[in-house]
C-alpha cells in the first residue's frame, strides 16, 4: 500500500481545517496559536520520527483511497460503478468505513479524462478504476511509469485497445473486465422479433475502438441471419442528430452498441426513431428501460461486481494487476419492453419473453 503517514496526516489536517471553517465561510480565525519553543519543536519532530520508525504505518492498514474515472454518463456505466463498489464491499472493502472513493466523470471529453487521471495521481490513490475503453486507455498511458494499478471495466476488446495480449494477459499494471457483446445472439433475437427485416442500422463513434471492433463483428455475422448492416460513423455528439435522420431513411431497425458517445444521446435517437415507427434494439438492460424494444444483453451490475472482486485482490496484496488476465462476463439474457412493443405494434415472441431475465411495461425517462 502506498499510503504514507505523511499523506494521512495531510488528510487529517485538511479535514480539521475544513471543520474549523465549517459554518463560517469566508471568515478567518484570529486566535493566536501558543508559542512553541525550539526544544518542544525538536521533541515533537523526534516523536513523529520515532512513531514512523516503530511501525506507526499500521495506522494505515486497511485504509484505501481509490479513484473512479468514468468516461460518460449513462445507465450501463453507472451500473458498472455501482456494481464495482458492491464487489469491493463483498470483499470487506467498504466506502465510508475503510475506503475513500474519489469519483469523476469525463462526460465523453477525452481531455477531461486526462485531467481526471492526473488528479487521481496527484492525490496518491492506491488504485484507479477506469470505466469504459477511452478512460482505461488514458489511465494506462498515465500510470505506465508509476506504481498505481489500474482496474478497468466495460472495455469491449482489451486486446484491440492495446491493454492486453491475445492470451488475455495484461500489457502492464492494468487488468479488468470486458463487456464483449453477444453479437450472434442479438442478431438471432432481432430475426425472431422482425422476421421480414432486411437492414439494420448502427451508429458508432469513429474514435472508440471498442465500437469499431463490435461493428466488424456485426458485419461479419449479419449475412448468416439474412441481414445487411448499414453503418454511420460520427466524430462527436453534435453529429448524431443529422446522422440519425439519414440512417433512419435507409433501415428497418436500429441496433445500439455500448458506444459511449452514442448511448449518451440515446433518448434523442429513440425519439426520432419512434416518430418513424422504427424499432431500436439495445445492448443491455438500461437501454431497454429507457425505450429500446429489446436486448440480448449483459447485466452491468454483475460486471461491476466481478471487477470489484479483482480490485480487492490487488488492494489486499493477494495479486498484482499485471498478473491477472482480464475476465469476460459469460451470461447474456433477454430483456424486453412491452410498452415499446405496443407503441410500435409489435408482438414479442413468447419463446423470448418466457425466458426473459426481466420485462418492462413502461418507459423510464
Amino acid at each position: 500500500m502506498k499510503k504514507t503517514i505523511a499523506a494521512l496526516m495531510i488528510t487529517a489536517m485538511t479535514a480539521t481545517a475544513m471543520t474549523a471553517c465549517g459554518g463560517n465561510s469566508g471568515q478567518t480565525s484570529t486566535s493566536a496559536a501558543p508559542e512553541t519553543t525550539a526544544a518542544e519543536t525538536d521533541a515533537a519532530a523526534g516523536d513523529t520520527q520515532a512513531a514512523s520508525d516503530s511501525g506507526a504505518t499500521a495506522l494505515a492498514d486497511g485504509e484505501y483511497t481509490i479513484g473512479i474515472g468514468q468516461f460518460a454518463v449513462h445507465g450501463s456505466l453507472d451500473n458498472c460503478r455501482e456494481g464495482f463498489l458492491q464487489g469491493l464491499a463483498e470483499a470487506g472493502i467498504v466506502e465510508g468505513e475503510n475506503l475513500t472513493v474519489l469519483y469523476e466523470n469525463a462526460n465523453t471529453d477525452g481531455g477531461m479524462g486526462t485531467q481526471i487521471i492526473s488528479n487521481f495521481m496527484s492525490k496518491d490513490v492506491d488504485l484507479i478504476c477506469a470505466i469504459a475503453t477511452p478512460m482505461a486507455q488514458t489511465a494506462y498511458g498515465a500510470t505506465k511509469r508509476a506504481d498505481v494499478p489500474v482496474i478497468y471495466t466495460a472495455v469491449t476488446d482489451p486486446v484491440l485497445a492495446m491493454l492486453a495480449t491475445e492470451d488475455r494477459m495484461p500489457v502492464g499494471n492494468i487488468t479488468g473486465t470486458s463487456d464483449k457483446l453477444p453479437v450472434e445472439e442479438q442478431l438471432q433475437m432481432i430475426r425472431e422479433i422482425l422476421p421480414d427485416a432486411k437492414t439494420i442500422g448502427i451508429l458508432y463513434s469513429t474514435s472508440e475502438v471498442n465500437s469499431q471492433a463490435t461493428l466488424e463483428e456485426y458485419k461479419a455475422a449479419a449475412p448468416e441471419f439474412g441481414f445487411e448492416i448499414v453503418e454511420t460513423g460520427v466524430s462527436g455528439a453534435a453529429d448524431i442528430p443529422l446522422a440519425t435522420d439519414n440512417l433512419l431513411e435507409k433501415v428497418d431497425c436500429l441496433n445500439n452498441l455500448t458506444d459511449n458517445t452514442v448511448v449518451s444521446s440515446l433518448p434523442m435517437i429513440l425519439d426520432k426513431a419512434n416518430k418513424k415507427g422504427i424499432p431500436v434494439f439495445g445492448s443491455e438492460v438500461e437501454q431497454v428501460k429507457i425505450g429500446c424494444l429489446a436486448s440480448m444483453g449483459l447485466d452491468y451490475i454483475e460486471l461491476g461486481k466481478q471487477t470489484g472482486h479483482m480490485a480487492a485482490q490487488v488492494l489486499t496484496g493477494q495479486a498484482q494487476a499485471s498478473e491477472l488476465p482480464f475476465e469476460i462476463i459469460e451470461q447474456a439474457s433477454f430483456y424486453g419492453n412491452t410498452a415499446v412493443a405496443e407503441n410500435l405494434g409489435i408482438t414479442l415472441p413468447e419463446e423470448l419473453t418466457s425466458s426473459a431475465a426481466e420485462m418492462f411495461d413502461s418507459i423510464t425517462n
